[in-house]
């Protein structure tokens, strides 16, 4: 589902890293999030978020999914993490790849280092997640 993108002013804004800024309770439990602050600054036009891993890979974690956005990339910062995704296959990040995700194709997170974290970013800032199982 394609939104417009929203029309507004942008502004300066910086980041540094303070681990108090990684938070849980987002889109999977099994991960935390530090908000780089792109979506304020940019007025919902993009948002980039650093997620950590922060339990150990299991099978219950791996659920079919696609995204409805425009844009998506993910940046692998530290360790490694797999992804099968439809018509595609198995595709691993290790630390300094990364891969851009077509809008709406579906995926499956397979597993992923102790040590993984990611940079992602996408477009729009407030994007829907939804499960196809």
């Amino acid at each position: 589902m394609e939104q417009p993108l929203p029309v507004g002013g942008q502004h300066f804004v910086v980041s540094h890293l303070s681990e108090a800024d990684f938070k849980t309770g987002g889109l999977r439990g099994y991960s935390a999030y530090r908000d780089l602050g792109v979506a304020a600054a940019t007025n919902g036009l993009a948002r980039a978020h650093v997620i950590r891993m922060i339990a150990p890979y299991r099978p219950e974690f791996s659920v079919r999914h696609h995204h409805n956005l425009q844009f998506q990339m993910v940046y692998c910062l530290n360790g490694w993490l797999e992804t099968d995704f439809e018509n595609i296959g198995l595709q691993r990040l290790t630390a300094g790849s990364c891969w851009v995700q077509p809008p709406g194709i579906r995926h499956t997170v397979v597993g992923w280092s102790e040590d993984c974290e990611l940079l992602e970013i996408y477009i729009p800032a407030e994007q829907e997640t939804v499960n196809d199982t």
